[in-house]
Formats: C-alpha cells, structure tokens, sequence
C-alpha cells in the first residue's frame, strides 16, 4: 500500500513536472516557437487489455537501481511492492538486504542505520531536498514515484527524453553546466546524459542498448506510478461484460413482457 499522502505527492509533482507531450521551445535567439512532437512507441500496457511486461518492468528496476537511483528517489514505494512486478518475497528480502536505512537511534542516542527490510521505503540518495540541490549544481532531481502520470505522454515522454540527448547544433548557445536534448523544452536540461550503450549488464541477458533500457525503465516507472493498472483493467472489463450481459437480459424480459401488446 502506499502512504496516505500519496494523493498530495502526486499534485505536487504535477504541478512542478508537468510538460505537454507536444511542447513548444523557443529556438536559440528567443525569437520563434517550435513545436516538440514526442513519438509515440507501443507499449504492453497499452489498450483496455493491456498490462506491463513485467520482465521488463524487472530490467527497468536494474537500471533504476544502478543508475537512476543516484540522484533520484521513488518516496512512494516500498520494497515489499516489487512481489508486483514478478519478484519472489525470497528475492525482495535480498534486494532490500542491499541498501542501509535510518533505525532510530542507538544507546546513547545517536542516529543509526541498518540493512532494510521488505517493509521499508525505497531509500532516498539525499537526506533532505538541499543536499540534493547541493550535489547537482543547484538542479532539483524529481521523484520518479508519479513522474509518469505528472508527464502528458506518459512513458513515451520518459523514453524520448532518456533518449534525446544530442550534439547541439553549432549555432545554439548552450548555457552553462547545461545539457542538449531534443525532446526538452528549450533543448537544455541539467541532468546530464544518463544513459550509454553496454552501461548495464542485465541479469536475463538482453541486450543493453540506449533504447531498450529506456524502454524498460520507462515501464518499470509506468508500474510504479500505477501498480494496480492490471486489476484496474480486469475490474473495468469485467464490468463491461456485466453490463453487457444484463442489458441482453433486460431487451429479453423487456420482449418476453411486451411481446402481446400490439
């Protein structure tokens, strides 16, 4: 289950993440708009029927976990969540074994730190948003938690922008500290390139290309932002099966009653 303010969490990440799937930046003098089409991929998950690969949902939790997870948190989840990609409870308790989290305070006082458990929240890289600030020039790194659902465009938002990232042409003027990427409005972003070819080895042996790993961690974070997406989909075409089925029923009763009046 997640923590009851998730719901606050989820509008304070809309509100400073949201971008438009179809975004407007201005070119290198300020001087026109052009308009950022995101391309659209196909997804597993997508359609009424659809729900996440969950070994690709697993490979993104890699690249989360050996790339991502430097600099950006996942405040909502917690380890015992990942039975819902596929995860055994036995391989949970070891992947939670790896990281250290806060345990009170010891006999005398002072704070410590011990090997989590399932039951433990995803461990933030920063104590507090300032020293996540300070390690990042100033640059706030998001919440990955909601980032899907605070992004029009979803995953493919998240899988253009992990693989936007470019040379910038001659004429335009970068700032400084700044990184190019096509798929960002304004084409400069802080967060430097995070992705290289072959910079995960993954466990089921899939090819590590820039692409394929954004496409999984991009389903990973749809997962994450919505773990109950595949009950939800069942549950709605249950429902329309029901009322399917009732409405024959009624048309027949309806026939059966009104099948002597004239």
């Amino acid at each position: 289950m997640r923590a009851p303010g998730f719901l606050l969490a989820a509008v304070a990440a809309a509100g400073l993440l949201a971008l438009p799937a179809s975004v407007r930046a201005a070119d290198e003098h300020g001087q026109k708009e052009a308009e950022i089409k995101i391309p659209s991929q196909k997804w597993s998950f997508d359609g009424i029927f659809g729900t996440p690969d969950l070994a690709s949902a697993q490979r993104g939790f890699q690249v989360y976990s050996e790339v991502c997870s430097a600099c950006h948190s996942l405040r909502q989840l917690h380890y015992r969540d990942l039975t819902g990609i596929g995860f055994t409870p036995e391989q949970v308790k070891a992947i939670a074994s790896n990281f250290t989290v806060p345990q009170g305070l010891d006999d005398v006082g002072a704070p410590k730190e011990g090997p989590a458990t399932p039951a433990n929240m995803f461990r933030s890289p920063f104590p507090n948003e300032k020293a996540a600030r300070a390690a990042n020039n100033g640059a706030l790194p998001p919440d990955l938690s909601l980032i899907v659902n605070a992004r029009e465009g979803e995953a493919d938002y998240i899988h253009a922008l992990l693989t936007g990232y470019a040379e910038p042409p001659a004429t335009f003027k970068m700032q400084a500290g700044m990184n190019y990427n096509k798929m960002f409005a304004g084409h400069q972003i802080a967060m430097p390139k995070p992705l290289s070819e072959g910079q995960v080895t993954y466990i089921d042996g899939t090819p590590t290309s820039v692409d394929q790993m954004a496409r999984d961690v991009a389903t990973f974070l749809t997962w994450a932002a919505n773990p109950e997406m595949a009950e939800r989909k069942a549950m709605g075409v249950r429902v329309i099966l029901f009322l399917g089925l009732l409405g024959c029923v009624t048309y027949a009763v309806k026939r059966k009653i009104w099948a002597d009046v004239h």
